[in-house]
């Protein structure tokens, strides 16, 4: 039996149905004396440091905490599980840690990379461990973080991970592990640490293949657009420049559940999934995308993302559930990340308009709770041609592709529901304000590339990743497996997402891997 501290934040299902996976039984820490009655202790940690000290608080957890650590039985922190065991942390000033062991937490010195640290990197160990049992040494892990450890004794070091500097990516003292990735989400190799873990096994090795230096993998994402057919099926849909409809019936490429699935099994390193059908204003216990979430981790072990009706709405009986209330939701349904779209465009257009912020937007509330790296923005903008820089006052810049009177400068035009609406907030102000709000990554859909097969619009990247400095990720226009190594090549996008050329086999996931091998960093898979 293991018993696992779900102190109410974040996505705490993956864990469980890993856990489950290995083949052991699971028990939730209901009140204090679960956590002193615990045999083995699984401690996965979400959100913000000062959100997680507070409700450990609030919830009287922290001295049987402390009293489990001190007896040295079996003990994995997770992430935030991880940080818990220092003193304090920069993130919040002044809230004091679990101090089980002597040091900080700190920001991430990344240099030139993205903050946060989102995606799959390699560990080097420092010294034996019984996790490492069976590994290679050279697999990658999936990490989501803009904070990291910093011991004061080194000798509980467990491995290091580079990412613009080097960190402590894992520590051990005793019985007592804690890792800054997360297994749950890391495919088989997160699942062996699982296995090791619950196994006890105590015959500490060093992994042959360890690597001197670890980099992070470019990501590929497969996205799965879903609503409800004709027939009130939910299906997994394509569009042309967002038209999902061929012959005046919803294109049913397939159930959205096992195509998730398929994917995980060829190696993509996320799912995202794109509600874009009309059941936003039901009650939200029954939501439909909640359960296609929770089948979806039994079997997949690779971040989730859900998108689509990340708002605030009153439903058809009258309540009010507010962003953070619909974002709760999915999070304990199994999803890691919520994307925001329209109401992102229409938060930042309030801020423009006033120059102030209020702290109560779903972008604000959602990463205070949850993180930064909970939240990616997805901006679905359009090319808007001009005569000069100075012609409008949107972010404009210089175009090699002149628009249809010969223009040699454009601005990308915000769109709001599902690219039906512009507004006057460009790609490039939207991405700089989302990113002050609180945004830990964007997305960035092209409406003039979607559907088109002919490549991303990669000067629409680099403007974005130019204004920011969090993880960008690609989308629209993919129609070959060299188009996400010109990506990659030509573009600092951390990750390429794609739908319809997967979902109709045009371009198999694996064969873009394959293609990339070699050329880019990625992680490998089978």
């Amino acid at each position: 039996m293991i018993t696992v501290l779900d102190y109410g934040a974040g996505n705490v299902r993956s864990v469980i149905n890993a856990i489950e996976r290995a083949g052991e039984s699971v028990r939730i820490v209901e009140q204090s004396g679960d956590i002193s009655a615990a045999e083995k202790l699984v401690f996965p940690g979400v959100g913000s440091f000062g959100s997680m000290m507070h409700i450990l608080n609030e919830k009287g957890y922290v001295a049987p905490l402390k009293a489990y650590l001190r007896s040295n039985r079996p003990f994995l922190g997770i992430c935030l599980g991880l940080q818990a065991l220092f003193e304090s942390s920069s993130e919040a000033p002044g809230v004091s840690g679990l101090g089980f062991l002597a040091g900080t937490v700190q920001r991430l010195q990344a240099g030139s990379c993205a903050v946060p640290h989102i995606g799959w990197n390699g560990i080097r160990v420092q010294k034996p461990g019984g996790l490492f049992s069976g590994l290679a040494g050279d697999e990658k892990f999936y990490f989501v973080h803009s904070y990291h450890v910093v011991p004061h004794d080194r000798g509980c070091v467990l491995t290091e991970t580079d990412y613009g500097s080097s960190f402590t990516s894992a520590i051990q003292q005793g019985n007592i592990a804690a890792i800054q990735f997360h297994p749950e989400k890391s495919g088989a190799a997160g699942l062996r640490i699982f296995e090791n873990f619950i196994a006890g096994r105590s015959s500490a090795c060093v992994p042959e293949r360890c690597p001197r230096e670890t980099r992070l993998a470019r990501r590929i994402i497969a996205c799965l657009d879903v609503r409800a057919d004709d027939r009130g099926n939910l299906v997994v849909t394509k569009g042309d420049q967002y038209d999902v409809r061929d012959g005046g019936a919803v294109r049913n490429l397939g159930d959205p559940v096992e195509m998730a699935r398929r994917y995980y099994e060829e190696g993509a390193d996320e799912i995202t999934f794109l509600n874009i059908t009309g059941f936003r204003n039901c009650p939200l216990a029954d939501m439909p995308m909640l359960d296609v979430l929770q089948k979806t981790s039994r079997h997949v072990f690779v971040p989730l993302t859900i998108g689509g009706g990340i708002r605030e709405y009153r439903d058809e009986a009258g309540c009010l559930h507010t962003a953070l209330d619909v974002a709760a939701q999915y999070f304990r349904s199994g999803a890691d990340k919520i994307s925001i779209g329209s109401d992102a465009v229409l938060i930042v257009e309030d801020i423009l308009k006033t120059g102030r912020t209020t702290g109560l937007s779903s972008i604000e509330q959602i990463a205070r709770v949850y993180g930064s790296q909970a939240v990616v923005i997805s901006i679905d903008p359009r090319r808007m041609y001009v005569d000069s820089p100075d012609a409008v006052p949107q972010h404009v810049i210089a175009t090699d592709a002149p628009g249809p009177r010969g223009e040699r400068w454009c601005w990308y035009e915000c769109t709001v529901r599902g690219g039906r609406e512009g507004r006057p907030v460009d790609a490039v102000t939207l991405a700089r304000v989302c990113q002050e709000l609180g945004a830990g990554e964007l997305l960035l859909n092209c409406i003039d590339r979607d559907g088109t097969c002919g490549g991303f619009d990669l000067e629409l990247i680099n403007a974005v990743k130019a204004s920011v400095s969090i993880p960008v990720i690609a989308s629209s226009g993919a129609g070959s497996a060299e188009h996400f190594a010109e990506l990659f090549v030509r573009t600092g996008a951390e990750a390429a997402l794609a739908a319809g050329i997967f979902h109709r086999g045009e371009v198999p996931l694996a064969a873009v891997k394959k293609h990339l091998a070699g050329r880019v960093e990625i992680r490998t898979c089978g």
